[in-house]
Order: structure tokens, then C-alpha cells, then sequence
């Protein structure tokens, strides 16, 4: 991928033709029903890329990320671990299967606004490079090093 001066949505589009035939992550919603209740549905499919999600054709940033699992009846210390196993049976509730992933909280990036040299989510443009910020410490790194490693991680763990 040697796209210098490239634009994030031609990068963008180089790695999702790269990631072709890659395993996809569930990404899901929060519904709550009178009939149903409270659960997470999954409402599509996207490439894990770190900070990023790719569809087929949106960019999303990461939020929470959680496995699907019956929280059982652990004796938990922390609240907070406590929170999680509900919020991991929520997505079991909503359709995800057992140890499957759920991405939940994404939020669609604004490519188009990132190409006219602004930024949206993780992604900006930088001294005339689109970047993504791959932490919330402030690393920024150039898209098109960041999404060369990251299709190659995900390529490797398939392959």
C-alpha cells in the first residue's frame, strides 16, 4: 500500500480491499423493549483495525468492545467487574453468540471531512498526512503506516 499523499478515504478503501475475506467483529446496538427488554442486537459487521472499524462501506471509531457471555454466578468483588459480566450478557440476550465479539458505543467518522483537512474521531489531518490519534495518551501516527500494520496483524492471525 504506497499511496503517498493519498487521501484517509483511498487508504481507507485500499485496506478494506486488502482485508477481503478477513474475519469481521459483530458490531451491536442497545434496544430496549416491552417485550424483549434490555439487550444488545447486532446490527452489522466490521474489520477490527485497533482504534478503527471498517465496514463495507462506513469508518468507525472503537468504543466499548465486549464478549457475549452468560455471567453466570460469580462472586464478584468489583462493581465494575460486575457491570461488565451484565453488559456481556446483554449481548447473549440480543442474539450474539457465546465468547463472540460485540462492539458497542462506535461512533461513524466523517471521512469526507478528514479528506478537506479537518478531523472526525481518531482521524486528522496532520502537516498534510492523514493520521490517526491510536491512543487516547495523543499518539498520532500517518493512516497509511497504521492501516498497512494493522490489516497485516489481522492477515497473520488468520493465516
Amino acid at each position: 500500500m504506497d499511496m503517498q499523499g493519498a487521501t484517509a478515504s483511498a487508504l481507507l478503501a485500499s485496506a478494506r480491499a486488502g482485508l477481503a475475506g478477513a474475519p469481521r467483529e459483530g458490531l451491536g446496538e442497545e434496544r430496549q423493549s416491552r417485550w424483549r427488554g434490555h439487550r444488545i442486537v447486532r446490527v452489522g459487521e466490521a474489520w477490527h483495525l485497533g482504534v478503527l472499524l471498517l465496514t463495507d462501506d462506513h469508518t468507525l471509531a472503537t468504543a466499548e468492545v465486549l464478549r457475549a457471555a452468560d455471567p453466570g454466578r460469580r462472586g464478584y468483588t468489583a462493581e465494575s467487574a460486575r457491570e461488565r459480566a451484565a453488559r456481556r450478557a446483554l449481548a447473549l440476550r440480543g442474539g450474539f453468540g457465546e465468547g463472540e465479539v460485540a462492539h458497542i458505543g462506535w461512533s461513524v467518522i466523517d471521512v469526507d471531512a478528514v479528506d478537506a483537512g479537518g478531523a472526525s474521531g481518531p482521524l486528522a489531518v496532520r502537516d498534510g498526512v492523514p493520521s490517526v490519534r491510536w491512543s487516547t495518551a495523543g499518539g498520532w501516527m500517518p493512516l497509511e503506516a497504521y492501516l498497512r500494520e494493522r490489516v497485516q496483524l489481522l492477515r497473520d492471525a488468520v493465516g
